[in-house]
C-alpha cells in the first residue's frame, strides 16, 4: 500500500480492489461513528456507480453504523429515466444500501420530475441539511457526479442544474455494463455541482479499475481546474482518494 499528500489530497494505492473497497468502508464507518459524538444527525452523499460497489458492501454490512442517525442523499440521476430502470442511479443505490439499512431519511432525485423544478426543490434539502460526508468516485473524463469538464464549474452559483453529458461520460456508462450501446445512454441528467460536493466536511473517493489510469493521474498530477473537475479534491481539507492498483498505475509517491 502507498499512502501519500498531493496538496491537500491524501492518496491511497492499495494492491487490490477488495482492499480498497473494505479499507474505504471501514474509515467512512469510523468517520460516521466520530462525528456523530459531536451530533445528532449526519447527512450524507452517495454515488451510484460500479466503481462504488465495494464500499458500499462493507456499509451495507457494518453492523456497528446507527444508520437511524443518517439522511441519505444521492448525487445526479438521468433526466427522464424511468425510476425502475436498472440504470437508474436512485435505484442502484437503494438495491446496493438504501433498503439494506434503516436510514433515518432516504432524499433521491426525482427523474420526472420537470428538472429545473427537480433541481430547485433538491437544493432546498441540501441547504436544510448541510452535508457531513460525501462518498463519491471519479469518471473517465475526470468528472465528479456529472461535472463532466465542459460543464463543470468550481464557483457554480447553484447546487443541483441540469447538464448534457459528453461522450467520453456517456461511453463510460457502457464500459461499466449500464448500457448496450451509446445510442442507450441518456443524453441529460441532474447533478449535484462542484460546491455541493466541496461542501462535505469529509470527502471518501474510490476509484478503481483501469480504466480510470488516466483520470487518476490527471487528478493528483494536473493543474486544478475544470479540465479535471476531480482536481478540485486537492483544494479539499479532509478528502482522501481510495485507488486499487490498476487505478492507480500511473501515480506514485
Amino acid at each position: 500500500m502507498q499512502n501519500f499528500k498531493k496538496d491537500n489530497l491524501t492518496v491511497k494505492i492499495y494492491d487490490t480492489r477488495a482492499q480498497m473497497g473494505a479499507n474505504a468502508g471501514k474509515e467512512v464507518s469510523e468517520c460516521i461513528k466520530e462525528l456523530l459524538k459531536e451530533k445528532d444527525e449526519l447527512n450524507i452523499i452517495f454515488a451510484a456507480a460500479p466503481s462504488q460497489n465495494e464500499v458500499l458492501e462493507y456499509l451495507a454490512n457494518d453492523k456497528t453504523i446507527p444508520w437511524e442517525k443518517i439522511n441519505a442523499f444521492h448525487m445526479d440521476e438521468y433526466v427522464g429515466i424511468d425510476p425502475v430502470a436498472p440504470q437508474g442511479f436512485a435505484r442502484f443505490l437503494k438495491n446496493a444500501l438504501f433498503d439494506k439499512v434503516p436510514f433515518k431519511t432516504v432524499n433521491t432525485l426525482n427523474s420526472l420530475n420537470d428538472p429545473d423544478t427537480e433541481a430547485v426543490r433538491y437544493s432546498k434539502l441540501l441547504k436544510e441539511n448541510p452535508v457531513d460526508i460525501v462518498c463519491m468516485g471519479i469518471g473517465e473524463n475526470g468528472h465528479i457526479a456529472f461535472n463532466d469538464p465542459h460543464v463543470a464549474d468550481f464557483n457554480d452559483s447553484v447546487l443541483v442544474k441540469k447538464v448534457d453529458l459528453d461522450d467520453i461520460c456517456r461511453m463510460q456508462q457502457v464500459h461499466d455494463g449500464c448500457f448496450a450501446t451509446l445510442d442507450d445512454v441518456p443524453k441529460y441528467a441532474l447533478t449535484l455541482t462542484v460546491p455541493a460536493l466541496a461542501a462535505g466536511k469529509y470527502q471518501f473517493c474510490v476509484v478503481p479499475a483501469a480504466t480510470k489510469v488516466n483520470a487518476v493521474k490527471n487528478t493528483v498530477y494536473g493543474d486544478i481546474n475544470e479540465m479535471c473537475p476531480a482536481t478540485i479534491l486537492r483544494r479539499l481539507d479532509n478528502a482522501v482518494l481510495y485507488c486499487d492498483n490498476d487505478s492507480g498505475a500511473l501515480i506514485k509517491e
